[in-house]
């Protein structure tokens, strides 16, 4: 029996998730196979940002290829190295721009899933406040030698927020940022709970008109469809005052602002998409990463991808050299490759033993049977061009279900009888994977 030493906990998240055929919030490192140069490209491109750089990554390949697996990669690793991280997928409710509220419900998902190393399920957005607050109060009481309930210490605190805020050079709503901030530790020192919770609602975005935030806070402004992204450059430069090494974005499922059908609206969203490659590539930017997930599609279709606006497809285009199918990795499309038919066996060796690990059993697939599964696997109709990773993953998790609850029943006899299936059974089970492909 293998040595796997992995908790409970996660070969639950790993089988469950792969089982429905989605990416695992966690233990993504016992199933990692290939793609280490992509995550090399993206941890150079962490370590700029930590110096107080910026970085624009589109990630891109076809449905199933492991895009959001990459993606929770490198939240993961970024977690590990003390950067702030948020996620969101993209949907016809969330977009960078909307007329109805659909940036904002784009902003408000990253916020809730604001995650740092010790809060790594989201809602960090408190805790890094908090330890912030904790932190100045300490630092002044040193300096000073002030009491906790020294008048002037909450003075000085105060000063020190607003200086921190102002520090956020030639970036607009600065002030309203401070102005909540000093809100909210005013509402902490006092043991004001509205007060704190409202600050918390305008941070999050929550606020639905400057009235209502003016009564609440005395700020002129709220966060909304059209200057949100101003704020996630100013949350940016803010994780990096506190401590944190940045804040890095992660958005997947791009393919949902190339299925907007009204063209004017789409432009709108590929504007944006433009403002933050500009902002990250000229510097504007300060310790922001942001990484978009998409298909080959939404970035390459010359009438409604990224490419049929020109100012995006200058600069996204691969260069002469880089056209020739040598993906260098440095330029802004990440284009993942399928992975080889070796690289899917190892994944097949670690999904037997984390399967057998977590049901307590002793796993009775030989090397051969895997083989002999990446085989039928691969000579299927089709095949080269259908056969994706998840594809892979969830018929082999649902050959180890049934293997594990059905004893009597012999891997032979399951995979043996597929390979049996008349040609027409074939053709529909292609027609059933092509319906999944929504254009």
């Amino acid at each position: 029996m293998n040595e796997l030493k992995i908790p409970k906990r996660m070969t639950t998240a790993l089988v469950n998730s792969l089982t429905a055929g989605v990416v695992p919030r966690i233990g993504l490192e016992h199933i990692a196979v290939g793609r280490r140069p992509e995550v090399e490209a993206i941890l150079r491109d962490m370590d700029n940002i930590a110096e107080g750089g910026a970085a624009f990554k589109l990630i891109t390949g076809k449905f199933g290829s492991g895009k959001s697996f990459l993606l929770q990669i490198i939240r993961n690793y970024a977690m590990d190295r003390d950067f702030v991280v948020a996620d969101a997928d993209l949907s016809p409710e969330r977009r960078l721009v909307g007329t109805k509220g659909q940036g904002l419900g784009t902003y408000r998902e990253l916020m809730s899933h604001l995650s740092t190393r010790t809060r790594p399920d989201g809602g960090a957005l408190e805790i890094m406040l908090q330890k912030w607050i904790v932190t100045l109060q300490q630092a002044v009481m040193k300096e000073n030698g002030y009491l906790p309930d020294s008048p002037q210490l909450g003075e000085e605190v105060e000063q020190r927020i607003y200086t921190v805020a102002s520090e956020m050079r030639g970036l607009v709503h600065g002030f309203d940022f401070a102005k909540v901030l000093a809100a909210y530790w005013n509402g902490h020192k006092h043991g004001e709970d509205e007060l704190k919770q409202d600050a918390l609602r305008w941070l999050r975005g929550e606020f639905a008109t400057r009235t209502e935030a003016r009564k609440a806070l005395g700020v002129g402004v709220i966060i909304d469809d059209d200057n949100w992204y101003d704020y996630m450059k100013l949350w940016a430069e803010f994780t990096g005052a506190i401590g944190y090494k940045g804040l890095l974005l992660f958005i997947d499922e791009g393919v949902n602002l190339y299925k907007i059908t009204n063209s004017i609206s789409r432009q709108s969203n590929y504007e944006k998409l433009l403002t933050m490659f500009n902002d990250t590539m000229q510097g504007k930017a300060e310790r922001l990463g942001i990484f978009i997930g998409g298909t080959p599609q939404f970035v390459e279709d010359g009438r409604r991808g990224l490419f049929s606006y020109e100012a995006l497809r200058s600069r996204l285009v691969a260069g002469r050299y880089g056209a020739a199918g040598l993906n260098n990795f440095t330029g802004p499309i990440i284009a993942l490759e399928m992975l080889s038919h070796e690289e899917i066996l190892v994944l097949l060796q670690k999904l037997r033993d984390i399967h057998a690990l977590h049901y307590g059993y002793e796993s009775r697939l030989t090397q051969e049977q895997l083989v002999h599964f990446m085989e039928e696997a691969v000579g299927r109709l089709g095949a080269d061009e259908l056969l994706t990773p998840r594809e892979v993953v969830r018929d082999f998790m649902d050959l180890l279900h049934t293997l594990s609850q059905h004893p009597e029943v012999s891997f032979e006899k399951l995979v043996g009888e597929r390979t049996s299936k008349p040609a027409a059974a074939e053709e529909n089970e292609l027609d059933g994977l092509l319906a999944e492909f929504d254009l």
